[in-house]
């Protein structure tokens, strides 16, 4: 496990990796990739326990990102935590690339699922948490992160129920409610209702908490660790974009194209104001 880190600094390193690299490839996943900035920096900043030096290493904690269209914001938090340099970041979505834009574990470091067809991730969560069980290998943790969009998908509820069934509390679900999907609001796509009470209907002991705050995320994992007979999940409540306030308001913010003058201006000056911030918390601005 890393040395603890400045979770709110890391999130800002996280957040000025993902949009210098994402300007420099002219487009890509941007509204999901900030909502889970957030809970990216307190699981490599603090939660997770991991050897950069070692990536295979049987003990890890390990983490399924079944929306893995954010997989931006998941490159850019192993960077930052020294699975590989940063500036190999830049060969996104390029071809014969280790950084796809949906994440592959043939492909990078430290990736252990394959995502991008929404749904999957949180059945093979469900696999590796029961694996862990049957093994007895209870100082480890699966952390499944899913989209509130994801959650059309029936697949998601098939497994939550074996989640709850077999009380599989080390497979620690988080879902980030940030309101939108590819073609719009949740509420007019397929209205989610109110998940906490749809999770706990199914079993689950659930914590809705502001995905804007490092702290809450950080609390609210402790508190669901301390949970032993019951399947566990965290309900982050975001916005997509999240922390870019002209992106958050943007219709299309799913996937960007960065190709007009005011998007590239906007993104210019959130990069701007990222780096000034860091330099006044006194931190090495990492130039990928």
């Amino acid at each position: 496990m890393k040395n603890e880190k400045n979770l709110e600094i890391f999130a800002a390193e996280i957040r000025l990796a993902v949009l210098k690299v994402l300007l420099h490839c002219g487009y890509g996943h941007l509204g999901g990739s900030m909502s889970i900035v957030e809970l990216m920096s307190v699981l490599y900043g603090k939660h997770l326990q991991y050897r950069p030096e070692e990536p295979k290493w049987d003990q890890r904690d390990m983490v399924v990102l079944s929306k893995g269209h954010a997989g931006p914001a998941w490159y850019a938090a192993l960077a930052l935590s020294g699975y590989f340099q940063i500036e190999n970041l830049y060969a996104l979505n390029q071809n014969g690339t280790h950084f796809p834009s949906h994440p592959s574990r043939l492909l990078t470091p430290r990736v252990d699922m394959s995502t991008g067809s929404l749904g999957q991730g949180v059945s093979v969560s469900a696999g590796i948490a029961l694996g862990m069980k049957k093994r007895k290998q209870y100082n480890r943790y699966v952390y499944c992160i899913c989209g509130d969009g994801e959650l059309n998908e029936g697949q998601c509820w098939e497994a939550f129920s074996f989640i709850a069934h077999y009380k599989l509390n080390h497979c620690i679900v988080v879902i980030d409610e940030n309101k939108r999907q590819l073609d719009g609001y949740t509420k007019d796509v397929m209205n989610p209702f109110d998940l906490q009470k749809k999770m706990e209907a199914f079993g689950f002991y659930t914590l809705r908490v502001d995905g804007k705050s490092v702290d809450a995320i950080d609390h609210a994992i402790s508190a669901v660790k301390k949970i032993q007979d019951q399947a566990v999940c965290i309900i982050l409540d975001t916005v997509k974009g999240q922390g870019l306030p002209y992106f958050e308001q943007l219709i299309d913010n799913h996937s960007v194209k960065f190709n007009t003058a005011e998007k590239r201006e906007k993104i210019i000056e959130e990069i701007k104001k990222l780096k000034q911030y860091l330099k006044e918390k006194n931190e090495d601005v990492h130039d990928c």
